[in-house]
Parts: structure tokens; sequence; C-alpha cells
């Protein structure tokens, strides 16, 4: 079949890839326009981008595909130019009227980093885990208008483990998504057989994955030490939990754990030890949460034993 791939983080370079090593013609590649990136803000182009030009395919960014404006109506007549057979998006991150859904003989696939109707939106991987869902995956749906309210094609199911960053669960989902395109993909026959028994969402069960902010990341010691840990796993890598140091300096909180033991006498967001296994502080209902790696402004992240030596910090110390 001819494919047009749209999408362009890391995650939808795994899908490609996959594609790429099939027997179908990636006819063109859409992603973002470049953008500035590093210490040097150079335009840095998408991994998708990257990934494309490595295989001499054509490469489309156009900045949206609004009807309203000429640069909108041409970047449609150039889709529909490609005379693709159906057109595969992950993270793409533009809105697709549907003229450009409608456009592919059999439309537009979605590969979208959740069990579908949970975890509409843009950060689905994050709020999974935020929230100890103890199970996620990748839904390839049928899409539609709305913000991933398409029809249920292909599912797979990628359990959270206890140690999971988005990090990690990133990769995993990653990697379920290009296996299930590829199941869905695999023929022309079987594109057909997934579109006929597609399901619809149940709205009553719809939960969404709101977009991640900076400020969210700021660890509150006044809830459970078991959320904190959550919250520093969802947010790692980005926008990475901290502590306020200053006006100034944040410390970064990039690893954690709980605690099996508990605290009466503590304040909150006191250090009550640091050892061997990292930082232990006093939350709430009694709680104590470890720190087993951070990173102070300009520097490296430490582990444990690091952070020890540093001496840094004080037991007794409110953060």
């Amino acid at each position: 079949m001819k494919i047009i791939f749209a999408g362009t983080p890391e995650f939808a370079a795994f899908a490609l890839t996959a594609l790429i090593n099939t027997n179908h013609e990636i006819v063109a590649v859409y992603t973002q326009p470049d953008r500035k990136a590093g210490r040097g803000q150079k335009l840095t182009a998408s991994a998708v981008k990257q990934l494309a030009l490595e295989h001499n395919i054509a490469v489309y960014q156009p900045l949206h595909f609004k009807s309203s404006t000429e640069e909108g109506l041409a970047a449609q007549a150039e889709l529909k130019a490609l005379n693709a057979d159906v057109m595969v998006v992950a993270a793409y991150g533009l809105i697709l009227p549907q003229v450009v859904l409608d456009t592919p003989k059999y439309g537009c696939l979605n590969i979208h980093g959740s069990l579908l109707p949970r975890w509409r939106g843009a950060a689905p991987i994050q709020r999974a885990i935020a929230t100890g869902d103890s199970k996620t995956g990748v839904t390839i749906m049928k899409m539609a208008a709305g913000l991933d309210t398409g029809d249920m094609m292909f599912k797979t199911v990628c359990p959270i483990e206890a140690t999971d960053t988005s990090a990690s669960l990133h990769d995993k989902l990653a990697e379920q998504g290009a296996q299930a395109i590829m199941e869905v993909l695999e023929s022309e026959e079987k594109l057909q057989h997934y579109l006929a028994t597609r399901e619809i969402q149940d709205e009553a069960l719809t939960v969404y994955a709101h977009k991640l902010s900076k400020a969210e990341a700021q660890i509150d010691w006044a809830i459970d030490a078991k959320q904190i840990d959550l919250n520093i796993r969802a947010f790692n890598p980005w926008p990475v939990a901290f502590i306020v140091l200053d006006e100034q300096n944040n410390l970064r909180v990039w690893h954690s754990q709980v605690s099996t033991s508990t605290t009466k006498n503590a304040k909150i967001g006191e250090i009550i030890a640091i050892d061997k296994h990292g930082v232990h502080i006093a939350c709430a209902n009694n709680s104590v949460i470890i720190l087993t790696s951070l990173q102070w402004p300009g520097g490296k992240p430490l582990n444990a034993v690091q952070i020890m030596q540093t001496q840094k910090l004080n037991i007794g110390q409110i953060l």
C-alpha cells in the first residue's frame, strides 16, 4: 500500500522505522517544522524528519491544514496529490481537519499511547503513571475530527511496573505502537478487516490526559509519599519533579522510592535521615519517601551515595 506517515518525536520514529522495513511504499512523511533546541538554540529537525531523510523519503512540514488560508488549502492539495491508500499518524502535533482525514483511500489511522477511551489528550503516558494505573497500552484508531475520539481498531496492553518512569514506559509503548500498526497494515485485507470490526468509544469512560505544566512538578510534601513517588516517576524526563531551594534555584528529583517505615514526630517536608539509600523525608499521613537521585543547579544527577558525600543537605532540614 501507499502510506503517508505523519509524526514528530521519537515515539513516532519507532513506528516509521517499522513501516520502512515492510513492502509498503512510504510516499511521504509529514512532520512539525524544525524547532530551536539545545543550548545553542539551533534549528533542529524532528526525529521523524531525520529518519525520513536517511531513507530518502520526501518530507513535508506545513504549518497547518486550515481551509481558511491559502497555505492550508495548498497543504491539502499537496497531500491529496500523493494519492495515498492510508495515512498513519503518531504524535504529529497538528490538528487534521475532516477534509484531510477523508483524503486517503482508507482514511487516517492514529497510534495513541493509552487504552482509549481512557487518557485521551496530550499526556497519556504521564497521567497513567501519576494516577497509579496498573496498566496502559496502545490503541490504533480510525481518526475522527474530535480529540482522540475515533473508532478503535486494535489494542495492545502494557503493565505499568513499580519502577516505570514516563521515559521507560514511553519506550515500551513506542515499541508496542510499532508492532500494532504493523499488525493492522499487514495487508490490505487485514486493514479492511480491522476497519470493518472497529469499535465506537464509550464516552462515559472518557478520561482526559491534560498537558503537563512545569508548575505541577513542584513537590508538595503535604500529600502521601506514594503519590509523590508516582508524580516523580510521571514527570521523568519532563518537566522533572523539583524542590524550590530559593527564588532562583531548584533541586531536581529524578528518582525515589516509598519507604516501608513511618514517622510520627517529624514535620511535613523534614529530612529525617540521609544514608546510602537516599534522603528520607516526612510526608503526609506519617509516610516517608526516599529521594534516590538529585540534581543541583549546574550539576549532574547524583545517586544516593554521592548525595551523602556532598553534605549539602542536613537531617532536620525542612525542604
